[in-house]
């Protein structure tokens, strides 16, 4: 058995059962990925897939074991190269950071720019998407670290990290009924067109749920995944925006003006994942350490081999 035969499994599960599909990603043929295959499964003697007559279908029952095999093995293999790497040239390289929209915009900017004073050689890449296409990147090593409040501490392939806590505001045009308020309430915010994240994103399950809990049904006339979609719409006059405190600057959003909501929709909390198992480049504990300080190099490689599951702020 080889490293190709164990990537080209691999690859056809991540493929959805597609061998050409599969091959086209490894830049090879698609005989040879089904050649392959067959050969490990004679080598092993089992059948690592189901047939429906020459086309894949599922895994088998020992297929999954031995998937689960092959991730270990070439995933030690990608730490070994990384290691080489990181000894070669400690201080310059590639890193690549998931991120929503909204870490992407107004966590990340600070840490980054320090970090790139401290090592200007590494040159860095930003991938944004979803908390769960994030979650998915760090996953199959797409990028090196994820940042997301949602679903990133579901899965079992991560090691998932608090990195600091958020609250919700809502925002409304100079002017605007509610700022008469001192201490806004659900059933003030329910009789106004809301406008806020969609459901994936920022805190909105926890927007959904405390209106549910008073029996309330809020008017959201519009969704969005960035923060400052939902600004410019606000600005407009078409409703109330509700967003991560993170995202609200009074000094910035000169025409807008912020009533904070945390006590309305609970506390958020911002994790950082990184994937169970994985070698990181000295510098990849020094941009957690920078967006957490908390997060020291001792406690990550704690985490890193299971010894932190239940770690929080």
């Amino acid at each position: 058995m080889n490293l190709h035969q164990f990537r080209f499994v691999r690859e056809a599960v991540r493929q959805n059962f597609n061998l050409t599909e599969a091959a086209k990603a490894l830049y090879t043929s698609q005989p040879g990925v089904s050649k392959a295959i067959i050969e490990l499964e004679d080598e092993l003697g089992v059948e690592i897939f189901t047939r429906h007559g020459k086309r894949v279908r599922s895994l088998t029952e020992p297929g999954r074991i031995i998937l689960a095999s092959v991730e270990r093995i070439l995933q030690e293999v990608e730490s070994l190269k990384r290691v080489g790497k990181d000894f070669a040239a400690q201080d310059q390289g590639n890193l690549v950071i998931a991120a929503t929209h909204t870490q992407a915009r107004y966590s990340l900017p600070g840490a980054i720019a320090e970090f790139k004073k401290r090592f200007p050689k590494v040159h860095l890449s930003i991938l944004q998407g979803s908390p769960t296409q994030v979650a998915e990147m760090v996953m199959h090593d797409q990028a090196d670290i994820g940042i997301a409040t949602e679903a990133i501490g579901s899965y079992k392939e991560l090691v998932s990290l608090p990195c600091f806590q958020w609250h919700h505001v809502a925002v409304m045009p100079e002017g605007h009924p509610l700022l008469e308020r001192k201490t806004l309430s659900l059933e003030d915010l329910a009789q106004y067109p809301l406008i806020t994240y969609e459901a994936a994103f920022a805190g909105r399950t926890k927007i959904n749920e405390a209106f549910h809990r008073r029996n309330l049904t809020p008017d959201v006339i519009l969704e969005a995944i960035d923060a400052d979609v939902i600004k410019t719409y606000v600005e407009l006059g078409l409703g109330v925006g509700i967003l991560a405190d993170i995202a609200f600057n009074g000094d910035r959003d000169k025409h807008l003006r912020g009533m904070p909501v945390g006590h309305l929709f609970g506390t958020n909390l911002t994790r950082i994942a990184l994937k169970q198992g994985a070698y990181l480049r000295s510098y990849v504990y020094t941009l957690v350490e920078l967006l957490s300080p908390t997060l020291t190099r001792k406690l990550i490689e704690q985490a890193l081999k299971g010894e932190h599951e239940n770690y929080e702020l």
